[in-house]
């Protein structure tokens, strides 16, 4: 079947390893630090996540952002410093904690979104709805027939 396509397989493989994902966290962190908050592209998905449903498992977290266990936990202790989420213990189980975002954490939603929205807009830009649409789904397509 792969015969047929006529394509650069060192290309493909550089967008499907990350290529255009790395570009766009650069991106998106520069954009942060130029608005002022201190918060990375992986921060990111986990406030945009909290801000839809505070008060869920990290195990939740993981399913939500595609992370593993240690990654996540890496990532809600440098979160936890810096004063975005704390930890709760879940009153009905206490092996489990919940994370919830702080005050600080949620002040820095609608400033989180507009440079997440700018970001993106800039990396759309001069694509159609056509075009993107199609790439969903050879994307969601791809990622179907290799997920574990």
């Amino acid at each position: 079947m792969v015969e047929q396509f006529n394509f650069d397989i060192r290309l493909i493989f550089a967008i499907l390893n990350g290529k255009v994902s790395a570009a766009i966290n650069r991106k998106l962190s520069r954009n942060f630090r130029q608005g002022g908050l201190e918060i990375t592209p992986e921060q990111w998905t986990v406030l945009i996540f909290l801000w839809e449903k505070d008060g869920v498992t990290q195990q939740e977290l993981c399913n939500a952002t595609f992370k593993d266990k240690p990654s996540m936990t890496r990532l809600i202790d440098n979160m936890e410093r810096q004063h975005l989420v704390v930890r709760i213990s879940d009153k009905k189980d206490r092996r489990t904690n919940k994370i919830h975002l702080t005050r600080t954490g949620k002040s820095l939603e609608s400033k989180a979104r507009k440079i997440a929205n700018q970001t993106l807009i800039e990396a759309l830009s001069g694509i159609s709805v056509e075009d993107l649409k199609v790439s969903q789904d050879v994307l969601r397509a791809i990622f179907h027939n290799i997920k574990d």
